[in-house]
């Protein structure tokens, strides 16, 4: 049972799908509520046999654990396993799903067909952490882009179908190079085995293509047909702009799993792709990533700042601390990349929390729109203080998780890059401007506006959507080693292999 826990965890939410699509019959209260509670006892179900291979995980080991392997179709291998790097991602999303389900109880249009859709996303994002089979990863990748798109094009807003197209058409441009470098690697290495290719030199010797001499050779090539796909997924600046219209358009639950868990796709393919399997390409281009990502932090953070509308501004948020994620990544360091998946980690609890607690207030007063608040605490002190909580958090207030993976990322780039690291820090100050800006102008002052006036409180089912992600966001503050004694030695193995294919490598270009 224990070498299928990975498939069964993986494909769960799936089969409640199917069987909600052939079972389910009707739109009366009835279906609605059957189809809620079945989604609802799955993916709890998903979560708490995640746990059992959290349980049995072993920190120490290195390699890839619960480890499926069979034969597949076309010659080709189904592969699952999952090591330091990815089981935290794994159980990231088992954990939040529950929540993201929840979230959505009040949803009445269409009931069975959106938690379909949300159970097919579990299934799929779960595919894209465990997959250890180029192709079986590129089909999880991909497919994760049709229920997205369905969410954010049939329940999401009146701009909802430019959106859900702009998400489509950016996230699918940006795979088509991956699936070119993925036939070039099968060519290169004759498998499509992670594993295996994990281990497979790539070619790193300087040619010439269309004139311009590609240093770094075939793995640069590799590098930014991967690089292309991953930026545009965080999504790293200046490939960023679909991701504010897309959280704008799409419902709460959907801006929940796409802030939380899908942005972190492309982080993840970073670890997983880029950084070990060409490590000469990722040295390359690092001050290149390096620098965007710099300049994403404190761009993103002055658009933030000019916002009127919550949700874009937690967006333009959620940019500027992906842009954390990467420099701690191409630091290529313990505490860079230690930083990188803790960041990822904590901020799928915390930017998941701020896109509910717009989610409360929308369901109230049906508007985003900042400028039609004011005063809120004086009716809501309950919704007021997790508000401020969550906020405290995003801007990396001591003591919460927040905190943790900023400092981390930090260190990691100041032992690399003093200058990135200086410009970076200033979006520790820059979001602390627009995060209390936000809150004050929400939460703060009179209550004048009359709509205002008969706005109640959060309701049992809303504090209990908010209380897990309070816990976890306190507890990784106050004790992160619970995420880096897991992360810990597959990062420092990955640290050190990446550093070992450097020095034969850099010599043969210093002489080019």
């Amino acid at each position: 049972m224990e070498n299928q826990l990975l498939s069964i965890i993986t494909f769960l939410p799936l089969v409640a799908a199917l069987i909600m699509a052939l079972f389910l019959r009707g739109d009366d209260p009835a279906a609605r509520s059957g189809a809620k509670w079945l989604a609802l006892f799955t993916t709890s179900a998903t979560f708490v046999i995640s746990l059992l291979v959290l349980a049995g995980f072993d920190p120490g080991n290195t390699g890839f654990q619960f480890v499926e392997e069979r034969e597949w179709i076309l010659g080709l291998t189904y592969k699952m396993g999952v090591d330091g790097i990815s089981i935290l991602f794994v159980m990231l999303t088992t954990f939040l799903m529950p929540i993201t389900i929840l979230a959505c109880w009040n949803v009445e249009a269409r009931v069975k067909e959106y938690m379909i859709a949300f159970l097919v996303l579990e299934s799929l994002m779960l595919g894209v952490f465990c997959a250890l089979d180029l192709v079986l990863f590129y089909l999880f990748f991909e497919a994760g882009l049709i229920p997205m798109f369905l969410i954010i094009g049939i329940w999401g807003g009146k701009d909802r179908i430019y959106a859900a197209f702009k998400f489509f058409l950016y996230t699918f441009l940006g795979s088509v190079l991956m699936l070119v470098a993925m036939i070039a690697m099968y060519q290169d290495a004759g498998t499509t085995d992670v594993v295996k290719l994990l281990a497979h030199d790539f070619g790193s010797e300087t040619f010439s293509f269309l004139g311009i001499e590609v240093v770094g050779g075939l793995q640069t090539m590799l590098f930014l047909a991967f690089f292309a796909s991953f930026a545009v997924k965080m999504p790293m600046w200046p490939v960023h702009t679909w991701l504010p219209d897309a959280h704008v358009q799409a419902p709460t639950a959907g801006s929940v799993v796409l802030a939380a868990i899908l942005l972190k796709m492309g982080g993840y393919g970073f670890l997983r792709f880029s950084l070990p399997m060409f490590p000469v390409g990722s040295e390359v281009l690092a001050p290149l990533v390096l620098w965007l990502s710099a300049i994403a932090i404190v761009y993103t953070s002055l658009v933030a700042l000019a916002q009127t509308d919550m949700k874009k501004l937690i967006a333009y948020s959620s940019v500027a601390h992906m842009g954390f994620v990467t420099m701690g990544i191409f630091a290529a360091n313990q505490q860079g990349v230690d930083g990188a998946i803790f960041q990822m980690i904590s901020h799928g609890f915390i930017s998941g929390a701020l896109f509910l607690c717009v989610g409360v207030i929308y369901d109230r007063m049906h508007t985003r729109e900042i400028e039609a608040y004011g005063g809120l605490v004086n009716r809501m002190p309950t919704y007021a203080l997790v508000f401020i909580f969550f906020t405290m958090a995003n801007v990396g207030l001591p003591g919460t998780s927040g905190f943790v993976g900023e400092f981390l990322t930090l260190m990691g780039i100041f032992q690399v890059n003093t200058w990135v690291a200086a410009v970076a820090a200033t979006g520790v100050i820059l979001s602390a401007a627009y995060a209390l800006w936000l809150y004050r102008r929400v939460m703060l002052g009179d209550l004048i506006k009359e709509a205002l006036k008969s706005i109640t409180d959060m309701d049992r089912r809303e504090r209990l959507i908010f209380a897990p992600l309070i816990a976890m966001t306190l507890l990784l503050g106050i004790y992160p080693s619970l995420v880096t004694d897991i992360i810990g030695p597959s990062v420092a193995a990955l640290v050190s292999d990446y550093h070992a294919a450097q020095p034969a490598a850099l010599a043969e270009l210093a002489q080019n």
